[in-house]
């Protein structure tokens, strides 16, 4: 298993917003042949010594969170770890763990809240996004709290996680095309 060293290197340093959100396949397969196994064993938890540290906790939050997507895209697996990452997201921010991170840091932290699909868990998630001042991660949160508020739930995910779709749900789906959450 890499270190949580490693972790943050890999996405802070070595990559950037054009990886973490592109969706792009070749950047999926270099992190799954630099960190498959690690991400295996963290979601096995493996990695609680990691919680040691603020970075340590960081890098456990973005393998859950990030790394679940990036690996498992389109499937029910790129969610499956979501409880955990939000668990850890909450008792960071409620440490106050968060306080000395960098906007980047943070976001990653609290991106559990926004993958969230509890509504009570979105009010949150507002209240930290709000509170960074960035206008364009605030806007984000609120296109998925709103979607949550609409349908209980992200309807982008449905055929990952085998929910049928409403007629409401697939209208939104077609409308947001690739802009949906």
């Amino acid at each position: 298993m890499k270190t949580h060293r490693d972790v943050l290197d890999f996405w802070f340093i070595e990559h950037g917003q054009e990886d973490w959100f592109g969706g792009k396949p070749e950047f999926d397969a270099l992190l799954a042949e630099h960190f498959a196994d690690t991400h295996a064993r963290v979601a096995m938890g493996e990695a609680w010594r990691w919680r040691e540290t603020t970075m340590g906790r960081l890098a456990e939050v973005i393998v859950l969170d990030q790394f679940s997507r990036q690996l498992y895209r389109g499937t029910a697996r790129a969610f499956a770890q979501d409880p955990m990452a939000l668990t850890l997201a909450q008792e960071a921010e409620a440490q106050g763990l968060d306080r000395d991170m960098s906007l980047e840091e943070r976001t990653f932290l609290y991106l559990p809240y926004m993958h969230s699909e509890s509504l009570v868990v979105h009010e949150e998630a507002m209240r930290l996004f709000s509170a960074m001042d960035n206008a364009d991660i605030l806007d984000y949160e609120i296109k998925h709290r709103d979607c949550i508020a609409r349908f209980g739930r992200f309807p982008f995910r449905n055929a990952a996680l085998g929910r049928a779709s409403t007629p409401e749900e697939l209208a939104y789906i077609e409308e947001a095309g690739e802009r949906g959450f």
